[in-house]
């Protein structure tokens, strides 16, 4: 009788816990709204260019800082791999301690230097210094290490949640900013002092800039570009990584957290025994943006997880000149779980891996991605998605994997 009372009871509890849950469900907005939102007007783009303008020398110096236990991956690698590419200014990506630099949700990188290093080397800072979303918010060495770069003149940018770190040391108080739409609250009931904006994609007040979530890596580096050496210039390396527009315009309504996505997050999360382990071969001269952005969004369906392999522990270098330290030591993957090869324009490599996902997992798992990575509806061609998607399902269709052929590195699961 006792037992029955217990099993009664439990079962009572965990019919009262989902009886919350889904009335918590059902208090959430059933879906985002969507705008075309209007144009920059010139007159406020022009004064976005002229904030960002270099602040000290002809050829800036620009330093990407990391913790070396969990840095955000795009953020980290996207800024430092267009910039460099643009070569209109000196590009380090900085760690606080040595040794590599782990990246969420996916990647191990090797830091040109550390923030030591840099310092004995540039001892009046860096022009600009861009932070990315960090593990902690906080953590001591950063909050000193930016104030001290703040102090020497340089232009603070917080990308994405990286502008919790930067409201941590203060710069933010009293300033007009931005952040990724997940970590808004959060931001400004920490630091109420900050006045946020909203329908823009980076916003600059004074010495700080701040962007929303982590797709905006794209549009504030062709931003600084254009600062830096020109709209031409933006423009060729806008056509080389895939990018058309860049400007500030944005709808924030479309970002917020809906009953979609999170019924998307518990039932991916729940799911644990269908749990996907997918391979990307590391070769020499990958394209560290590409890399970044596919295994970034491959690594946030809560279904699977990207992971670097190659047929040795060395490093490879990147087409950026970053070390990337290979997952897996082992010369091929099953092709039922392998990637196809890096090989596209940054912009295009992220459309084919959301492409990718919608076929694999569906049209609910591709918008709960999309929206953690902030990637506006606009920015994508409806055109080049319908396309994309029928190449991508066609190929799932023929075999299990992930395209019609085997690639280099990839062998048919045992």
């Amino acid at each position: 009788m006792r037992s029955r009372r217990l099993l009664w009871g439990s079962v009572g509890v965990v019919g009262g816990l989902g009886a919350i849950g889904g009335a918590w469900l059902l208090s959430l907005p059933a879906a985002a709204t969507f705008r075309s939102p209007p144009p920059i007007g010139q007159e406020e783009a022009d004064a976005l260019l002229a904030a960002l303008k270099p602040p000290k020398r002809q050829r800036p110096i620009i330093a990407v800082i990391g913790i070396n236990d969990a840095t955000e991956a795009t953020d980290y690698l996207m800024p430092y791999g267009i910039l460099q590419r643009a070569d209109v200014a000196d590009v380090e990506l900085l760690a606080t301690q040595p040794g590599p630099v782990t990246l969420f949700p996916a990647l191990t990188v090797q830091p040109h230097a550390t923030i030591t290093d840099f310092d004995e080397r540039h001892p009046d800072g860096a022009d600009y210094v861009k932070v990315p979303a960090m593990s902690r918010d906080d953590d001591p060495v950063v909050m000193k290490w930016l104030k001290s770069q703040a102090a020497r003149g340089a232009l603070i940018v917080g990308v994405c949640a990286g502008a919790k770190v930067v409201g941590e040391t203060g710069l933010l108080d009293g300033k007009r900013a931005t952040t990724h739409w997940y970590y808004r609250e959060e931001l400004l009931t920490r630091h109420p002092a900050i006045r946020y904006v909203a329908d823009r994609r980076m916003v600059v007040d004074g010495r700080v800039a701040t962007t929303t979530g982590i797709s905006a890596s794209m549009p504030i580096a062709l931003t600084l570009v254009e600062a830096m050496a020109g709209r031409e210039k933006a423009q060729t390396v806008g056509h080389d990584i895939g990018v058309a527009n860049w400007d500030a315009r944005h709808d924030s309504r479309e970002f917020q957290f809906t009953r979609p996505f999170a019924a998307t997050a518990i039932r991916n999360s729940l799911a644990f025994w269908n749990r996907e382990l997918l391979g990307i071969e590391l070769s020499a001269g990958v394209d560290e943006v590409s890399l970044a952005l596919v295994a970034d969004a491959w690594s946030r369906t809560y279904r699977s997880r990207a992971v670097t392999f190659a047929p040795t522990a060395t490093a490879q270098e990147s087409r950026g000149g970053v070390q990337i330290v290979p997952d897996r030591v082992r010369s091929s993957w099953p092709v039922a779980t392998c990637l196809p090869a890096i090989n596209r324009q940054p912009a295009r490599a992220l459309d084919e891996a959301l492409d990718g996902i919608r076929a694999r997992y569906g049209a609910r798992t591709t918008d709960f991605v999309t929206m953690q990575l902030e990637y506006p509806t606009e920015r994508r061609s409806a055109d080049r998605h319908s396309a994309n998607e029928s190449t991508y399902a066609e190929n799932h269709r023929r075999r299990p994997g992930f395209h019609g052929r085997r690639h280099a590195g990839a062998r048919r699961a045992n």
